[in-house]
């Protein structure tokens, strides 16, 4: 798939640096020597590929559904295609997927600024690509939301995603924004990744996506490796 993590991912172009000082936690977070390679073993290289239903249950498309009633927000469509360097789609990955919910409020325990709660939102899904490599969930847009980086900071509206390969180890983490969003341009994390790699974490909004009198769609295409790969998340955020 797209890297295999072991103690540290190898930085590239795209990728994000292990430290970035406008972006606070990474000055405690990122390492003072030099990473050292470990060679994978048969634990990290191998696991439950194609058998995700069996180990983790039934898909979670429709983030919209999984309550009584309606999430308050904006409805949309998120689809796209998961390929690898040469553009060839990729089956049967394990998409996980959370994010904050129309107010910008997560479910968590550390966060406790004052934004609603929805009673019909959790925030978290999970889907698997079909043989052609695509994907597709419903969701509302998030809501941008403040965190503690320097005054006045506020990130951008984003959604975040795991992709799982063949094995557990090979994994690429990143977030997913929304065009036209201010936030993104004096946003510390989204600014760790290099332009023009950076666009390739900006959805585009999709007139064949979306549905209509429904909801709107954004597509985003994820390329797991080479000289189009999605940049990935070298460091999470508080949620």
């Amino acid at each position: 798939m797209s890297r295999l993590i072991l103690p540290y991912s190898r930085e590239d172009a795209g990728a994000p640096p292990s430290l970035h000082p406008d972006y606070r936690s990474t000055v405690l977070r990122s390492p003072r020597l030099a990473p050292l390679a470990i060679p994978a073993t048969l634990t990290e290289i191998t696991g439950p590929d194609e058998a995700w239903d069996r180990l983790m249950g039934p898909a979670m498309t429709d983030l919209t559904a999984q309550h009584r009633g309606a999430p308050q927000g904006q409805r949309i469509v998120v689809a796209g295609l998961v390929l690898d360097e040469q553009a060839r789609p990729v089956p049967h990955t394990m998409i996980e997927i959370w994010q904050a919910n129309a107010a910008g409020r997560y479910i968590h325990s550390r966060d406790d600024w004052p934004a609603p709660l929805d009673p019909n939102f959790t925030g978290v899904g999970r889907v698997v690509t079909d043989a052609e490599g695509r994907y597709r969930f419903v969701t509302i847009r998030p809501g941008a939301y403040p965190w503690g980086n320097h005054k006045n900071a506020w990130r951008p509206a984003h959604i975040h995603l795991s992709l799982l390969g063949p094995a557990f180890a090979t994994r690429l983490v990143t977030q997913m924004y929304f065009p036209d969003d201010p936030l993104i341009e004096i946003d510390p994390i989204a600014n760790a990744v290099p332009m023009p790699y950076r666009q390739r974490l900006v959805a585009r909004f999709d007139i064949g996506i979306t549905e209509p009198n429904w909801a709107l769609g954004y597509r985003f295409d994820i390329v797991l490796k080479g000289r189009g790969q999605t940049p990935f998340e070298e460091h999470h955020d508080d949620h």
